[in-house]
């Protein structure tokens, strides 16, 4: 991704590139957790997006996510997908590690 470009994503634009990003804390990131077939054949997947934080700390979380509900996930371009509608298990982990996280869509 080149600099300065802004980037269309399916929840809103994301205007920082990644090699500008700071690891903030979990109370200053603005998590949004939705659930979403779009573009994923025909599939649930709950997705995490709103994360402004290293590759490390978001692949532990994202493990730590997968375990937690159960299923299959991946974590790509600073947003985390778990397989399967989990919107309320992930908000609740989400909030007790001390995120802002809130659900949107429906």
């Amino acid at each position: 991704m080149s600099k300065g470009r802004v980037v269309y994503r399916e929840f809103g634009i994301d205007e920082q590139p990644e090699e500008d990003r700071t690891d903030l804390p979990p109370q200053q990131q603005n998590v949004r957790v939705q659930v979403t077939r779009h573009g994923k054949g025909g599939k649930t997947v709950t997705e995490v997006t709103g994360f402004q934080t290293t590759e490390e700390i978001l692949t532990k979380l994202t493990k730590q996510l997968k375990n937690q509900c159960g299923s299959g996930g991946t974590c790509k371009e600073q947003a985390i997908e778990i397989q399967g509608d989990h919107s309320q298990k992930i908000l609740q982990i989400l909030l007790s590690l001390g995120y802002k996280a809130k659900i949107s869509g429906k």
